[in-house]
């Protein structure tokens, strides 16, 4: 067999942050503390400090493929971790703060954690639950020595004393690219998370890809703030890339709140940043109230959940921000589809363009889309029709970690649970989840449609739109609000805001108005619980008035 006359080298992490370090090693990285505050390093810095605890990992016994636990925010030393434990040939598994202790322990217990690296924010949690943990051999604090922690915690190390213990010199060792390199897990919103393990290939060719100029585009001379925290899904991938890249980093640490991340985007000109929905509300927020300016940023991805178009063209027309929205799962690395016009979209009417512009956006280079119906037939690629959403590509889960079934349909497509329209184009825009869409009397009504006109009102600060109970239509749709603060908005008012928007019979029967929405571990609304406290609240009166029109 005739093979191609080309050099071969591994796709492996280290090789990234050697890159970083070799060519980029001056370039800044501003890192929250937990604390308060804020340090400034260098790509050079956290690739000596990636080398350092790799080797302290390796001198204390730990085995290629053993999985090493974070619990931590975006900062540096979460970084270092990023680079340093594939790159020793381990597994980084970021672990979501934010999901319930019970939750916390069946992933640590399932994924067979030997060490844990957490902020000083979660002693206590980790305290609680120390005894629950039964794979785990060692408990590293990420910063130096703090006696008061060490009391709740016995044997606790740091992770200043690992780094000073380690080889800034240590030789990354020979990797298979195909090999582990990091595990996420999902958000268990319907029953216990499910791991997805990715591998040093997939990460890598996810990166590469992700950062064309239809993707992220972040190149050397840019900014980048990842809000989208370094527990979720590698956060989107976005250190990788600015590691290739030679990007300057700004990492928020746990301040993610609408004024802080404002005042921080001006003090470090942060030009691109990635994040949810609800982040950028509070930003937006901040904005309209005189905080900040944002004028250096020039735009920010935005997956995770639906981006409502009101909000996109509120950045882009008062602040000159371009809101991209992407979509992604952790299952697919996340990276999936990002919303960037073809050529022949120039010159189109606003109007038209924003029509294209509010979807998910098309396929990156390495994915494919299909939709099928409820039998598996794949359904024509026409922008209207909606089925099922598909996925397959070099990034894609193929099982979950621990399982030996694969996760793929029979003729090897992954399904994201998704319905969607896909266009000859591949644009690609969400209609809702599978398990949310409201079918009223046979018909599909999209919650991602209802809740975009609700929050689209002045008055409104978020909304979640649900199906309830009907008596005659199965399900109908009930719209609960979040009022802006101070707001007079009655439900006759926001009702009529649906006029002309959606056809009559799609209009919300009720609007409920609450203090907050349930936000999941993620930052997405949790319908479940939506549901389960006002999914009974149109049977009572509407199976009263069946009955009596039934009487009359």
């Amino acid at each position: 067999m005739l093979l191609g006359r080309m050099m071969t080298q591994p796709l492996s992490i280290a090789s990234l942050i050697d890159h970083a370090a070799r060519y980029h090693g001056g370039t800044e990285i501003v890192s929250a503390l937990t604390q308060g505050g804020f340090e400034r390093v260098t790509w050079g810095s956290v690739a000596q400090n990636a080398r350092r605890i790799a080797s302290a990992l390796v001198r204390r016994g730990l085995e290629p493929g053993d999985r090493i636990g974070t619990i931590a925010w975006n900062n540096r030393r979460h970084l270092e971790l990023y680079f340093g434990v594939p790159g020793a040939g381990m597994v980084c598994h970021t672990i979501n703060p934010r999901l319930s202790p019970d939750q916390l322990v069946f992933i640590v217990n399932h994924a067979s954690d030997r060490m844990l690296f957490i902020e000083q924010t979660f002693v206590p949690l980790i305290a609680a639950v120390r005894d629950r943990l039964a794979s785990v051999r060692g408990i590293v604090l990420m910063g130096p020595r703090d006696d008061q922690a060490a009391a709740a915690l016995p044997g606790l190390l740091f992770h200043d004393e690992l780094l000073a213990e380690g080889d800034p010199g240590f030789p990354w060792p020979a990797v298979d690219e195909n090999a582990p390199s990091s595990l996420c897990y999902t958000s268990g919103t319907t029953g216990n998370p499910k791991g997805v393990l990715y591998s040093h290939r997939s990460t890598m060719l996810h990166a590469l890809a992700a950062n064309q100029p239809d993707g992220f585009a972040v190149g050397a001379g840019d900014s980048l703030m990842p809000v989208v925290p370094m527990f979720h899904v590698n956060a989107w991938g976005a250190p990788y890339m600015a590691a290739a890249a030679g990007a300057r980093l700004v990492l928020p640490g746990p301040r993610l709140d609408g004024e802080s991340l404002a005042r921080l985007i001006d003090a470090e000109r942060v030009t691109i940043a990635a994040g949810v929905p609800t982040i950028w509300m509070g930003l937006l927020a901040a904005l309209d109230a005189g905080v900040a300016t944002a004028a250096t940023m020039k735009r920010t991805i935005v997956g995770g959940s639906a981006l409502p178009p009101s909000m996109r063209a509120a950045f882009r027309d008062r602040y000159g921000v371009e809101l991209i929205h992407a979509w992604g799962m952790t299952e697919t690395s996340p990276l999936g589809t990002v919303n960037a016009p073809l050529a022949k979209h120039r010159g189109l009417p606003a109007a038209e363009l924003d029509r294209i512009r509010n979807g998910q956006g098309r396929p990156l280079f390495g994915v494919e889309l299909r939709i099928v119906d409820a039998e598996g037939t794949v359904l024509p690629a026409d922008g209207e029709t909606q089925g099922e959403l598909q996925i397959r590509g070099h990034w894609i889960v193929d099982s979950y970690f621990g399982e030996e079934k694969p996760a793929l349909t029979w003729d090897g497509w992954f399904d994201t649970g998704d319905i969607a329209t896909l266009d000859p184009d591949g644009f690609m825009v969400i209609r809702d989840r599978s398990k949310d869409i409201i079918k009223s009397g046979g018909e599909w009504i999209s919650t991602v449609d209802l809740e975009n006109i609700a929050i689209s009102h002045p008055k409104v600060a978020n909304a979640a739109a649900i199906a309830a109970r009907h008596p005659k239509w199965d399900e109908r749709p009930v719209i609960c609000v979040q009022k802006r603060l101070q707001s007079d908005l009655t439900e006759a008012e926001l009702l009529a805001h649906y006029d002309g928007k959606v056809p009559r019979w799609q209009v919300p029967d009720r609007a409920v108005f609450v203090e907050s929405l349930p936000l999941g571990p993620t930052g997405k609304v949790v319908k479940a619980q939506l549901r389960a406290e006002y999914g009974e609240v149109l049977w009572d009166e509407e199976a009263a008035a069946l009955k009596a029109e039934a009487e009359a």
